[in-house]
């Protein structure tokens, strides 16, 4: 427990599509910077959720990182979307856990990058309380598995925008993921590095409310972390 631990309302969207959370995103995202720029108490929220097959490509992303034309995404089921984000092109589908923290960033003491920071390491315990070790790679957001080696791969994409303090978007942890989609883009931007999911690492698939709610301590936890503890 913490001293002026800040509070998080949870949320699940259930399976939505891309343009309904992205759009729903922006009106808390407004909300909270209305209420931090009038001095309201601010609704900070994590919310989980998993879309349909989707691609977002962030504000400085490359085009030439999504290999399919529009017929072909149309014939795999997929969408493509430019949005207002960091990072470059990745991937969202069914068994994919995505979380979007809404969140003003003053009431945790927290600078964008310790608060990316804070995500990565919430993920890395996530995976390692599955008996999977994982960590970061210097200049390439998100978590990864095998640093350092010919066989790294992501296991969990991250990519944020922050205005005022105010925070959207956020991170996209691969359980169950079929990861054939990757195949048709370039993700993250990288063209020599792989991606994994929990389910891959482990030979077998993982409830995903489990991991919710295993990400969801661990959010609260790295989160809070620059909190004075209680004694």
């Amino acid at each position: 427990m913490f001293i002026n631990e800040a509070a998080m309302k949870t949320e699940y969207w259930g399976t939505i599509p891309y343009r309904e959370a992205w759009s729903r995103q922006q009106e808390l995202f407004d909300k909270l910077v209305h209420q931090r720029g009038s001095g309201e108490t601010c609704e900070n929220r994590l919310i989980f959720c998993e879309h349909p097959h989707v691609y977002t490509l962030g504000r400085h992303g490359k085009e030439a990182n999504m290999l399919l034309r529009e017929e072909q995404l149309k014939q795999i089921g997929a969408e493509l979307f430019h949005i207002d984000r960091g990072g470059d092109i990745t991937y969202h589908g069914p068994g994919q856990l995505v979380c979007y923290p809404i969140l003003n960033l003053e009431d945790f003491r927290l600078g964008l990058k310790d608060y990316i920071h804070a995500l990565e390491e919430a993920v890395i315990r996530v995976c390692a309380s599955y008996g999977i070790e994982s960590g970061r790679v210097a200049g390439a957001t998100g978590v990864w598995l095998d640093t350092g080696t010919k066989n790294e791969r992501k296991i969990c994409a991250i990519g944020v925008r922050s205005s005022h303090f105010i925070t959207m978007h956020g991170l996209a942890l691969n359980v169950n993921t079929d990861l054939r989609y990757f195949s048709y883009i370039h993700p993250c931007g990288f063209i020599n590095k792989g991606v994994t999911s929990i389910s891959r690492e482990l030979g077998h698939e993982v409830a995903m409310d489990e991991v919710r709610e295993r990400l969801q301590n661990e959010l609260h936890t790295c989160l809070n972390v620059h909190m004075t503890p209680l004694k």
